[in-house]
């Protein structure tokens, strides 16, 4: 099927704290997107509470369906076809959204489109910009993801690199934690990074490495110690930590960009790709490197479900749908074939 022609996509999302269910057609008219986050359930606790997400999706995901289909005017039947994360995410969460799809596909009898998350976050800037083509470099940065991924296609993923311990969204989250900037921690440290990015000096681990892997578990430590040594004002230690991820991300990107043949544009998703600073780095590392820079609307880079019936459409168009027995994943790469590197990089 064209993707032009438009088909209605169906998508939900609830692989963490987010519960979401959009309506998006292969022409990239969003017709409806409904949202619920978790933020104060979660907040006490500092972090996400895979029993607490769960239960909350199971709460949630029927009636923003419900109001979904209700705001763009459409029945069950109307829709072409459903897509649901099927992972990689908290278990709890994932098997929610996909149990809910695969209940909904079989009642009207409706095509099932099982969507890896990080395949929705990866053809998401493709959304919100009807030019951009394949293949283009994609920095792929969330709370439990990094990575540098060749997109070359739907379905066609080539990694670059992974993290070898923590994800840069975990190290934002955690410097939160330990500022009491309060949950979720990416958007608090940002807005607390008003200080000197010079004034703590804190590593850059791999900076200047031949591979362009990450690590961001040594940034969290030197963070702990500056926190517990004393001598620095919250708002001097979140622009400093804020810089050295921002460093880490740049360099780690240029050493990509030489292993990226072909590409044309550099682009970033995820969650973290929301940060500001981040962004305006990576753009003129793209305009020195002569690469287009795309990054999606903010809303977009965070969890949502635009971006899961978005890449369900792209899958439709191609012809990729799922037997209604298709699996739930905690785990699931985007390229199989990629070396295991040292460390956690192997959940990657």
């Amino acid at each position: 099927m064209p993707l032009n022609s438009g088909p209605i996509i169906l998508g939900l999302e609830s692989s963490c704290d987010e519960t979401a269910a959009a309506l998006v057609t292969g022409d990239r008219r969003i017709l409806a997107h409904k949202l619920a986050g978790q933020e104060a359930a979660h907040a006490p606790y500092g972090g996400v509470v895979p029993e607490i997400a769960a239960r909350a999706h199971v709460e949630t995901l029927m009636p923003l369906v419900e109001a979904a289909l209700a705001e763009a005017k459409l029945a069950l039947d109307d829709v072409d076809a459903i897509a649901a994360t099927a992972g990689p995410g908290l278990i709890g969460g994932v098997m929610v959204g996909l149990v809910t799809a695969k209940a909904l596909a079989l009642a009207a009898r409706k095509p099932l489109i099982a969507v890896n998350h990080l395949e929705g976050h990866a053809l998401s800037p493709r959304l919100a910009d009807p030019d951009l083509a394949f293949p283009y470099l994609l920095l792929l940065v969330s709370g439990g993801h990094c990575q540098l991924l060749l997109v070359e296609g739907v379905g066609a993923y080539r990694r670059l690199a992974t993290t070898i311990d923590d994800a840069a969204g975990e190290a934002f989250d955690k410097t939160a934690k330990l500022l009491g900037l309060g949950y979720p921690g990416g958007p608090a440290v940002e807005r607390a990074a008003a200080g000197d990015p010079a004034a703590v000096p804190l590593p850059r681990p791999l900076v200047g490495s031949p591979e362009p892997h990450f690590s961001f578990a040594g940034l969290k430590s030197a963070v702990a110690r500056a926190v517990a040594a004393g001598g620095h004002g919250a708002s001097d230690i979140a622009a400093s930590f804020q810089q050295a991820v921002v460093d880490c991300l740049v360099d780690r990107t240029r050493r990509a960009i030489g292993k990226a043949a072909g590409a044309t544009a550099l682009v970033v998703a995820g969650g973290v790709a929301a940060n500001g600073a981040i962004r305006s780095a990576l753009g003129a590392l793209a305009e020195q490197s002569g690469l287009r820079f795309v990054a999606p609307p903010l809303w977009l880079c965070t969890d949502n479900g635009a971006m899961i019936a978005w890449a369900g459409a792209e899958r439709f168009a191609a012809g990729l749908v799922d037997p209604l027995d298709v699996p739930a994943r905690a785990r699931w790469p985007l390229d199989p074939a990629a070396d295991v590197v040292r460390g956690a990089g192997v959940k990657a």
